[in-house]
């Protein structure tokens, strides 16, 4: 008899780096963002 692997943790371990991955690429974007909007508005003043 042969004993099979069960799948679940590396599904959930996955699922979990993909959200950590897409949480930290909006956080990024985020910020990138306000960095670049706070330009636009300092370059707008001069």
């Amino acid at each position: 008899m042969r004993e099979a692997l069960d799948h679940w943790p590396f599904v959930v371990g996955a699922y979990a780096v993909s959200g950590a991955a897409l949480g930290l690429l909006i956080a990024w974007s985020y910020t990138t963002m306000r960095r670049a909007e706070k330009r636009r508005e300092e370059m707008k003043r001069k």
